[in-house]
C-alpha cells in the first residue's frame, strides 16, 4: 500500500512540476523532428509518440517532422545499389528519389496511424502537398549530389488549416521545385525551415546522435549545452575552430541546422533541456520519454543575450 501511494505522489509531484510548461505552451506551436534509431526501436517509436500525443492532449500544438534514412538505406541495398553520402546529405539518382518518396510516404502514414491509435487525430502530408516545401536544387561543396532540395520558400497555409481543424500534422520532408521536380530534403533543414515559418516555440530534434563532446572517439567533455554562437565554429576552417568537429554525420548535420534556426542554445543527447526557440537532441539512449521532458522541463525564458551564429 506504501507503495504505491508512493508512485501516486510521484505522479502527482511531476504533473506539478510541468504545470508551467503547460500553461506557458499552452496554444503554442512546437515542431519536433524525428529520426535516426528512435524509429527504428520498436519501444523508443511508440514512447516518442505517446510523448507528443500527450503534448497535444495538454493543450500544445505539435508539428511532427519525420525522417527515415535508416529505412532508404535499407531499401536501397535491397535493389542493390550503394548508399552515399556528401557532408551528411544522401546521393540521390533518380532511382534513389523514387524509393525515398516511396519509404518516406509509408513512414509518414505509419505514424499517422500510431497517433490515431492514441486518439488524436492526426493527418500526414508531404513537402509537395499545398506547395508547403518550395526548392531548388542543392550542392555539396560544389558537388552534384542529385535530386536532393534546398528549401528557398515554405508556405505554411496547410499546416495552419490543420491545427486549426485540431489535427497533427505530420510531415514527411519531400518538396517541389519550380518545374515540379520532386526533391529529397534533409529532414533537419525542413524542420528547421517549417518551424521559422509557423514561428514555432520550440524547436526539438530526437535521433539516435548523442551529442557534441570535446573529446568524440573518448566520449570524453559532454557538452550538454551550447549558444549557437559558440557552436557556428564547430563548422569553421579546422586552424581557427575552438570545439573539435563531431565525428558524426548527422551531428554535424543537426548543429548546422540549429546554427540556422532562431536564437537558442543546442543541446546534445537529450540529457537536458535548452531554453525556448531552441534545439534540442534525445539520442537512443536517452531516458524513455525524451521527447517530453525536453518539453515539460528546463528554463522557461530563452536567455536575452544569445547571439546567432
Amino acid at each position: 500500500m506504501e507503495k504505491d501511494m508512493e508512485k501516486v505522489l510521484q505522479k502527482a509531484e511531476v504533473l506539478i512540476e510541468a504545470l508551467p510548461y503547460i500553461q506557458r505552451f499552452n496554444r503554442k506551436i512546437i515542431v519536433v523532428k524525428y529520426g535516426g534509431s528512435a524509429m527504428s526501436n520498436e519501444e523508443l517509436q511508440k514512447n516518442v509518440i505517446k510523448d507528443v500525443t500527450l503534448l497535444k492532449l495538454v493543450g500544445f500544438k505539435p508539428i511532427i517532422v519525420h525522417g527515415g534514412g535508416k529505412e532508404i538505406s535499407r531499401w536501397v541495398g535491397k535493389v542493390g545499389k550503394e548508399s552515399s553520402f556528401v557532408n551528411g546529405l544522401r546521393v540521390t539518382d533518380e532511382e534513389t528519389m523514387e524509393i525515398a518518396e516511396m519509404v518516406l510516404n509509408k513512414v509518414n502514414k505509419d505514424l499517422v496511424t500510431m497517433v490515431q491509435e492514441l486518439g488524436v487525430k492526426a493527418v500526414g502530408v508531404s513537402g509537395k502537398d499545398g506547395g508547403l516545401l518550395q526548392v531548388e536544387k542543392k550542392y555539396a561543396d560544389g558537388q552534384d549530389i542529385g535530386y536532393v532540395g534546398e528549401i528557398t520558400e515554405v508556405n505554411p497555409k496547410v499546416l495552419y488549416d490543420l491545427l486549426e481543424k485540431d489535427f497533427l500534422p505530420i510531415v514527411a520532408p519531400i518538396g517541389l521545385d519550380c518545374g515540379f521536380q520532386t526533391y529529397n530534403i534533409n529532414a533537419d533543414d525542413a524542420a528547421c525551415a517549417i518551424a521559422r515559418a509557423v514561428k514555432a516555440e520550440k524547436l526539438a530534434f530526437l535521433t539516435d546522435i548523442e551529442g557534441i563532446y570535446k573529446d568524440f572517439k573518448e566520449k570524453k567533455g559532454f557538452i550538454s549545452r551550447i549558444s549557437a554562437f559558440a557552436a557556428s565554429s564547430i563548422s569553421a576552417p579546422a586552424p581557427i575552430r575552438t570545439i573539435p568537429a563531431p565525428s558524426s554525420r548527422g551531428m554535424g548535420c543537426v548543429i548546422s541546422t540549429c546554427i540556422r534556426a532562431p536564437p537558442c542554445h543546442i543541446e546534445g543527447g537529450g540529457h537536458r533541456p535548452i531554453p525556448l526557440r531552441h534545439g534540442s537532441c534525445g539520442a537512443a539512449s536517452s531516458p524513455p520519454h525524451a521527447a517530453g521532458a525536453s518539453v515539460l522541463t528546463g528554463p522557461l525564458k530563452a536567455p536575452s543575450n544569445q547571439r546567432r551564429g
